[in-house]
Order: structure tokens, then C-alpha cells, then sequence
């Protein structure tokens, strides 16, 4: 066994005697393999397991492992027949297989009882005999074709576990057992990675690359391993090349950047102490730090770019344990400590790499104030004493798994998230393309209801100190799209977007936001500022009417119009109180309902709709439920915006100045 020397097995080993559940909770998890027949595609058959989603709700299907044929939907028990289900049943069933190979090998080691390896040693061999022949197949946008499943990452994904598993069991094969598996199964897979790795910064190629390492660690093998790590868009290249300043992983998505980093953790628990290992580059301390700085009040991530709901939680116990034994640190012990907030630590990674005891005393978790990240273009002012949090996203374009979103916000209060980020569902199903993926459905503008082009944000402005916060960002269509080192195709209407400037102001105060947006709209296109909140609107007002009857708010209902004249009022009822919105713009404003995430639910969405070539959308959102604004005067002037905030308790008056150097006035 080539995965730990032998006084790391030896401590293993003390853990077990010490935590015997953990063989308990390894049974449990491999039930249905270990107490199934041996079934192995013989064909590649398999497809993507990102389509086995309810069409309706967005929500994963129940997989069973007794029917292959018929998938059941949990929300309404709507069974679904054919493809892509039926496909996407088989990706399933290859990665329990392969799960199960890792871990009952594991299982094998640890007691020695021969079922585990037995049935580890029908798995591999029934691969080894069909992978060779299997059709080399895809068609997965944006993915490279697979062999036993649809995509190039699906095969790193499995091929990792086959060759943890044959490691764990090696040494009671025959010879020519472990000649069968290794020559048909864990290099035939090296070689259609090799093949197949795409020339691009991508957490695929991290994932990859990994495999490809871990089968050269396995077998010795130093081409492979030269290829894993020191290639051109290997390990090496993904990691010098693939973050952003501050550490973010370049795709901008809290999820991949998890993804990623699993996939260099996978090479680095075998690699570590050996010459191929990267542990001692500063990338890996950065990726680990700089999302921890992006908690919300309610200790989740934000569902930036493509997150699938519930990829937000922090339970990333199999990075933070490897990290923790590595490195150390109080903050990445924080966030074991809230992983394990609810059940204890009895996990793989706490066995195999973890240390063997974490700190006792509570170390903080949630970060009190201000993050300015420029170079990973997000920013969150907080205000911790009532769990309040603003993000502004003006990141770079970060590829397929960006989101079109640029200058994007999302609000916390009182600990709930009320103006949201949806994040998205699985990627086979329709409302991830036809409706999450997109700008209209995202807090920021969209013009002719189309998505919004690459483009990298700039920041003019950012301020803090004690009386409030100040950022002013902008997005210029008219300057070049970006040219990004990773597959893409176009989803964007750069046509509609062509000369439109995008300035976004955000004057964080201790009860309020002042949030201003102009727009240079040359062409007189059709302008859509939008709001989604996740509550009920409390006075909606208006016409009823019918917002669209195409794109991705054609999801849109029960809508209202009416001119907005002046400044005027729209309240809402959240999980957090009443949220107060006052808006002022020559637009007319919108109200409706439409999917939240999952899409078992509505919320409520406000847009301000404008064709003004200087187009102006100013809004104040009260937080103040102990004296609420009783009025709030905006006068917009050639060279500022004087907005005036009323209470029982007084006025206030801010003055921004459309100078971007400048600090706002208050009196």
C-alpha cells in the first residue's frame, strides 16, 4: 500500500481502536454495493449524472439502485422514464462502484475480512474486462468526452477511486490479477486522460491532472507524473495561473473553487514529501484563507456564479482536516469546528489526515468587518451587531460557470439572506440555462432582457470609516471583452450591450443603504434594473400585464406596472422584518412573483424599466425597524445626487458627487 507509510498506518490504525463506529458508519455508506450483485455497464452506456434533475423543480431525482429505469421525482413522486434519466441512473451507479472500491478497500485494510476485498476485486476486474471496449462518448457542453461515462471528468472522478481501491488491495491479488487491472483499467484511464485533457484553465484539468498523478503515484510511473504536475495546464500551471489576487479561484464560484482545490488535494495526500508535491507553494495558504473572508452572517458561502443549492453550506471537513494537519491555523480550525458544530468528528479525512485533536476552545468564525477584494472584484461591507452583510460583485469574467451578473448584489439582515444570489440547479435541467444562469435574474441590470457580455469591472472609489462605507464600480461595454485562457461558448447579446457604461454606488450607513446606478445608454435600449426579494410584496401596485412572453423572465407572474413619478415606497415581508425599498428613476417599475431556488416556491421580483439614454436608478433600502424613514427626498443635479433620509428622530442629507474621487458629504 502506497497511500501512507507505515507510522502514519500505525496511527490509523490507534484511531480505529479508538473510534470503532467509523467501521460502522464505512458499512453503512457502501450498503448498497456491498449488498448488491456486481453490476458493471458493459457498454459505455452512462451519461451525465448533472441530468438526473426533476424538470419541474430543479431538485435531484431519487436514485435507486434497483431501478434503472423509472426515477422518481421528491417533491411530487413524478417518475421520470427514458434519457437523459435512464443515462444519468448508470453515471450513478460507476460512482458508487467507484466510491466503493476506495472505501471497502479501506474497510479491507482495517479488518482484514475478505467480503471487502472480494467484492473491491469484482469491481475492478469487471471494469478492467469492459473499459478497453467501451465507446469513447460525450456531447456535455463544455466537457471532453468520456469512456464509461459522458465526460472527461466523470472518468478522472472514478478512475480516482479504481486506483485508491486497487491500492488498498494490491498485495492480495494475484500477479496476474493486478496485471488485468492496471494494464486494462488504471492505465488504459491514464492514457484517455492524458489524451483528453483540454488545454485551458479549468477545475476539470485540475481534477484531471490529479488522477492522472495519483496513477502515477500508484504505479510509479514518473511520465505520468511529469505530465500531472510540471506540463503545460498541469497542476503546476493550474495553480500559478488559475487564481486571482487575493486567492479566489479564477471561475468565481465559491463551489469550484472548493472543487478545484479538492482535486489538488487528491494529488497532494500522496505527493506530499515527494519531489512532485506543490505543498510549499503560497497558492494552496491563499485559496484556503480568502474564502473563509466571504462568510455571511448565517455562516454560509455566497451562491456566486454557479452554485447548485446547497453547495453554499460550509461543510468542507475533506478540505480544512488535510489543511489543519499541514498548515495549521486558527482560522481553518474555526471552520472544522463549525463542521463538526453538529455531529462528531467521525469522518475519512479526520481519520486518514486529520490531526489527532482539534482545539477546544470556540475560535470565531464569521468575519466582523469590511472585505475590498480588487482583484477578485467582491466586496462586503457587514455590520455585525445586527448580522447584516452587502455583497457587490465586480469580478472579472470567469468563464462557463460565471454567472452574467456583473455588479450583481446580494443583502443579508438579521441573519437571512433577503435580497439573494439564486445560484443555480443542475445543469441537465432547464431552468439552469433557461432561467438562473442569466441577468434578468440576477440583482443588476440586463438590457433587451439579454445577458450581459464579459467585461472586467473597475473599481473608481473605496472608502470606509467609522460614519459609513463608500464603493463606486463600473462596467464599460464599450472597452474590449476579456480574453480568458478557458473554454467558453456565447450566451451574451454584445450588440445590445455595445457603448452602455454601468456605474454602481453603495453608501453603507449603520441603518440604511443608498444605492445609485446610472447608465450610459447611447442607443436607447431598453434598460431593466431588477430587484428580486426573497418575501412577499406588501403593497404591490400597478396594472396587472404581462411582462414577457420569452427569455428567462418569462417564468415572471402576477405582474403589476405603473410609472414611477417622484420617489415612492415598496415594502416587503422577509424572514428578516419588513424591508423598506424607496425608489426614484424616470422608469416605470415592475412587480411580480417568480422561481426562487428550488423552484418549489415564488419570490417576489421589483424592476425599474427605463429607454433614457442617462438613465438614473436611485433606491434606499431602510434597516432601521425601531425608526423607520418616514420619507426620503432624491434630487439628481448635473454634478451630484443630493438624497435626503427622514426620521422621527431627524434628517440626514448625503450629497454623492458624480466625480468618482469625490467622497460622499453628509450633514
Amino acid at each position: 500500500m502506497k497511500q501512507f507509510s507505515k507510522p502514519q498506518w500505525d496511527r490509523i490504525q490507534q484511531r480505529v481502536q479508538q473510534q470503532p463506529e467509523i467501521v460502522t458508519a464505512l458499512m453503512a455508506a457502501n450498503r448498497v454495493i456491498l449488498n448488491s450483485e456486481t453490476c458493471v455497464p458493459k457498454t459505455g452506456i452512462a451519461t451525465w449524472n448533472l441530468y438526473y434533475f426533476c424538470p419541474e423543480h430543479g431538485v435531484r431525482l431519487l436514485w435507486d439502485r434497483h431501478s434503472p429505469a423509472a426515477h422518481r421525482c421528491p417533491i411530487d413522486n413524478k417518475v421520470f422514464t427514458g434519457e437523459p434519466y435512464d443515462g444519468a441512473w448508470w453515471r450513478g451507479l460507476n460512482g458508487l462502484n467507484a466510491k466503493a472500491c476506495n472505501q471497502l478497500g479501506l474497510l479491507w485494510q482495517l479488518t482484514g475480512e475478505t467480503r471487502y476485498l472480494e467484492k473491491v476485486r469484482d469491481i475492478l476486474m469487471s471494469y478492467a474486462r469492459y473499459y478497453p471496449d467501451y465507446e469513447i462518448h460525450g456531447g456535455i457542453p463544455y466537457n471532453g468526452p468520456g469512456k464509461a461515462n459522458a465526460q472527461t471528468l466523470c472518468e478522472a472522478n472514478c478512475h480516482l477511486d479504481f486506483t485508491l481501491g486497487y491500492d488498498f488491495i494490491a498485495e492480495a491479488l494475484t500477479q496476474e490479477q493486478r496485471d488485468y487491472i492496471v494494464t486494462r483499467l488504471l492505465r488504459a484511464g491514464a492514457d484517455f486522460l492524458v489524451q483528453h485533457r483540454a488545454r485551458q484553465l479549468h477545475n476539470h484539468e485540475v481534477k484531471i491532472s490529479s488522477t492522472i498523478g495519483v496513477i502515477g503515484m500508484i504505479l510509479d510511473d514518473d511520465a505520468y507524473l511529469a505530465f500531472a504536475v510540471n506540463a503545460e495546464y498541469g497542476l503546476r500551471h493550474q495553480l500559478e495561473h488559475g487564481l486571482l489576487a487575493e486567492g479566489l479561484w479564477f471561475e468565481g464560484s465559491i463551489h469550484y473553487h472548493f472543487y478545484a482545490l479538492q482535486g489538488f488535494w487528491s494529488f497532494e495526500k500522496l505527493a506530499r514529501g515527494s519531489r512532485y508535491s506543490l505543498l510549499d507553494l503560497p497558492q494552496y495558504r491563499r485559496m484556503l484563507s480568502f474564502p473563509l473572508q466571504l462568510l455571511m452572517p448565517d455562516a454560509t458561502f455566497p451562491r456566486i456564479n454557479d452554485c447548485i443549492a446547497g453547495q453554499e453550506k460550509l461543510n468542507h471537513s475533506h478540505i480544512y482536516e488535510f489543511a489543519y494537519q499541514i498548515y495549521g491555523g486558527d482560522d481553518y480550525a474555526a471552520a472544522l469546528q463549525y463542521c463538526y458544530r453538529q455531529s462528531p468528528r467521525r469522518n475519512l479525512d479526520a481519520l486518514l489526515y486529520g490531526v489527532d485533536d482539534l482545539p477546544q476552545a470556540p475560535i470565531a468564525l464569521i468575519p466582523v468587518g469590511n472585505v475590498h477584494a480588487p482583484g477578485c472584484g467582491l466586496s462586503v461591507l457587514r455590520n455585525p451587531a445586527h448580522q447584516r452583510a452587502l455583497l457587490v460583485k465586480h469580478s472579472p469574467y470567469g468563464g462557463e460557470h460565471d454567472h452574467y451578473d456583473r455588479l450583481n448584489i446580494i443583502l443579508f439582515n438579521n441573519g437571512k439572506e433577503i435580497l439573494p444570489d439564486l445560484g443555480t440547479t443542475g445543469y441537465g435541467a432547464e431552468l439552469h440555462y433557461g432561467y438562473y444562469k442569466n441577468s434578468p435574474t440576477h440583482n443588476t441590470l440586463s438590457i433587451n432582457q439579454t445577458n450581459q457580455p464579459p467585461a472586467v469591472p473597475d473599481v473608481l472609489n473605496w472608502h470606509q470609516e467609522a460614519a459609513f462605507a463608500w464603493l463606486d464600480t463600473q462596467v464599460d461595454w464599450s472597452k474590449p471583452a476579456p480574453v480568458l485562457d478557458s473554454h467558453t461558448r456565447i450566451q451574451w447579446n454584445s450588440e445590445s450591450y455595445k457603448n452602455v457604461i454601468f456605474r454602481r454606488r453603495i453608501l453603507w450607513l449603520d441603518d440604511a443603504i443608498i444605492d445609485v446606478s446610472n447608465i450610459h445608454n447611447p442607443h436607447q435600449q431598453q434598460l431593466d434594473w431588477t430587484l428580486h426579494v426573497d418575501g412577499e410584496a406588501l403593497d404591490p401596485q400597478g396594472e396587472p400585464t404581462t411582462f414577457t412572453d420569452s427569455g428567462p423572465l418569462r417564468h415572471l407572474h402576477e405582474v403589476v406596472a405603473t410609472p414611477l413619478q417622484g420617489t415612492q415606497l415598496r415594502q416587503f415581508n422577509t424572514a428578516a422584518g419588513t424591508l423598506s425599498v424607496w425608489l426614484n428613476a424616470d422608469a416605470t417599475i415592475f412587480q411580480g412573483v417568480a422561481p426562487a431556488n428550488p423552484s418549489v416556491r415564488d419570490l417576489s421580483y421589483l424592476i425599474l424599466r427605463s429607454e433614457n439614454t442617462e438613465a438614473q436608478f436611485a433606491c434606499v433600502y431602510d434597516l432601521n425597524d425601531v425608526a423607520p424613514l418616514l420619507s426620503v427626498t432624491i434630487e439628481k443635479k448635473d454634478d451630484r445626487t443630493t438624497v435626503v433620509l427622514s426620521r422621527a428622530t431627524g434628517d440626514q442629507q448625503f450629497d454623492l458627487s458624480v466625480d468618482p474621487s469625490v467622497l460622499p458629504v453628509v450633514s
